[in-house]
């Protein structure tokens, strides 16, 4: 192919031009000018028949449905402005005051740290906190440093469904009301819990026009139909109820619960690090748009609830594709645990810069481990989920520390928890009389329930272990990563992203977007039957200045 954009076949296969094209200037449309062109996204793209070939035309008027009279050029292609802001749902980016369509979503134990949620603040995006796994005291404090970092800008904080300390649950999302948090996103939920709907309800209130003003926004992170219904639809009457009579709602709050749904917002997740279904995207998300129209249909809200994106959304054509599937907007996860602004470690960063695609793997989670749930981690440089699964099958096969058989302690004890069983409960049971003193109490009638927060411990060890970069401990780190992370590598090798220390959360975030509207400006071009060069159609990654200065900035 030549460095032009010329349309490559014979005359007779050549597709028609769009219309013609006269009166201002032109230039070749060189692979490198071409380029620079799609680039500048807020600045349209004409493409016409110039006297020595394709060129990129500057001013003038098009004409679009006939053929070039004497005098005029052939209309080979048009690329509109396409500004980052227009990539999403601008009722999204107007109720939450952002400027981007992008959000850093939560990644527990504080990966998704106050620092890398203010840096997206700075930017125009948002960032939610990752308060899962942390005490109530640990996320009041991170509360404070983002009120003080990000500047009056918009942040979040996540509320992780915690089944097995429903205590902690409530508590979070009490202190988030009582903070005046605006802004939660709710995940892993399997069903809703009286702290979500109460986050919801509280302060709900109606406005002049009739309509109903809800203060607080919930960003629901579903996988399942069924969950997903729940969170489109009003809150249930039974926990409405049951709220207004211990005085945790008020009854016009309860009134107006029935007017507006529990999340007005709902990100399809997709396959991800951390708690995931394994979805594909191209099914799970087209599936929820047709929920949530199905349900606006039904429920007439004022405001129609919106659909964004999470999981496998690290590159250009990742993010191209959730906004031309009808996201209104992206939610990007494992590629911001290896940003130098995350909560994790530079040991975790650099294995995180080397894996690839298939390096991920499933392995029980530590919250929801009697269950069974699994979660997506790393499994390239640590020995962690083939041993978070033996303790589970472990914990199926036997009823207590005590009945597991000699040769299986051995092993535990020389290489999981590097002292013996019973010493490592010592030390879980020291935790969670400081944590949830009523577990202690279970434990202790219950030798399974002692085994499960035994081995749990480990589990939830090993990601404090590699958030800490404890390099004793590297080969036990659990680090939470799906096959998004081993596809960012692969598009930023050659880049300074390829490098750990250069990857930082806004940068990242601003490449996926800027290359996101290069590409479906390829598309609008390439539409019209415009043939373009291979190098034309590449999203680079940029630096954060060069993605500002093709802004117009």
């Amino acid at each position: 192919m030549s460095t032009s954009a010329r349309p490559s076949g014979d005359a007779a296969s050549a597709p028609a031009p769009l219309g013609a094209w006269s009166g201002g200037d032109l230039r070749p449309a060189t692979a490198e000018a071409l380029a620079e062109a799609l680039r500048r996204v807020r600045e349209p793209v004409t493409l016409v028949e110039g006297p020595d070939g394709p060129a990129l035309a500057e001013g003038g008027e098009a004409v679009l449905g006939r053929a070039p009279a004497p005098g005029e050029h052939a209309l080979l292609g048009h690329a509109p402005p396409l500004p980052l802001e227009a990539l999403g749902d601008p009722a999204f980016l107007a109720d939450h005051g952002l400027r981007f369509p992008c959000v850093a979503g939560a990644m527990a134990n504080g990966i998704a740290s106050t620092e890398l949620v203010a840096a997206m603040a700075r930017e125009g995006m948002l960032g939610i906190f990752g308060a899962a796994g942390l005490p109530r005291r640990e996320v009041e404090a991170a509360i404070g440093r983002l009120e003080r970092d990000a500047a009056g800008r918009p942040w979040g904080v996540n509320l992780i469904h915690s089944p097995a300390e429903s205590a902690l649950e409530e508590s979070v999302a009490e202190l988030l009301i009582e903070r005046g948090v605006r802004c939660v996103e709710a995940s892993a939920f399997l069903a809703l819990t009286p702290s979500i709907v109460r986050y919801r309800c509280t302060g709900l209130r109606e406005r002049p026009d009739g309509n109903v003003e809800a203060p607080n926004r919930v960003i629901a992170k579903v996988s399942r139909v069924e969950v997903a219904t729940q969170f489109l639809s009003p809150a249930p009457e039974k926990i409405l109820r049951a709220l207004v009579e211990r005085g945790a709602l008020n009854e016009q709050e309860a009134k107006l619960a029935e007017r507006v749904p529990v999340a007005q917002d709902l990100t399809a997740e997709a396959d991800s690090g951390g708690h995931t279904d394994n979805r594909p995207a191209l099914a799970l998300l087209p599936s929820l748009i047709a929920l949530r129209d199905r349900i606006q249909e039904e429920q007439g809200y004022a405001e129609p609830p919106r659909v964004g994106l999470a999981g496998g959304i690290s590159t250009p054509s990742s993010a191209a594709a959730a906004f031309a599937m009808g996201a209104a907007w992206i939610v990007t996860g494992s590629v911001n645990q290896a940003c130098v602004e995350s909560g994790s470690s530079d040991l975790v960063r650099g294995m995180l810069a080397e894996a690839q695609q298939a390096d991920c793997v499933m392995a029980p989670a530590a919250d929801m481990f009697e269950m069974g749930v699994k979660l997506q981690v790393l499994k390239r440089g640590t020995l962690f989920p083939m041993r978070a699964q033996k303790l589970y099958e472990l914990y199926r096969a036997h009823g207590s520390l005590e009945e597991i058989g000699a040769k299986d302690r051995a092993s535990l004890e020389k290489t999981v928890f590097r002292e013996s069983l019973e010493q490592a409960w010592e030390r879980t049971k020291a935790f969670w009389l400081e944590r949830d003193p009523r577990q202690v109490e279970r434990a202790e009638r219950d030798a399974k329930h002692r085994m499960a927060l035994t081995f749990r411990a480990y589990l939830g060890l090993s990601s404090r272990w590699a958030n800490a970069g404890v390099a004793d401990r590297k080969v036990d780190f659990q680090v939470w990563c799906g096959p998004a992370m081993g596809a960012f590598n692969e598009w930023a090798r050659g880049s300074e992203l390829e490098l750990p220390e250069n990857r930082r959360v806004a940068t990242v975030a601003l490449n996926l977007l800027h290359g996101a509207a290069v590409l479906a400006r390829v598309r609008s071009l390439k539409a019209g039957g415009a043939r373009l060069p291979v190098s034309a159609e590449r999203a680079a990654p940029l630096s954060a200045a060069r993605i500002h200065e093709s802004l117009g900035e």
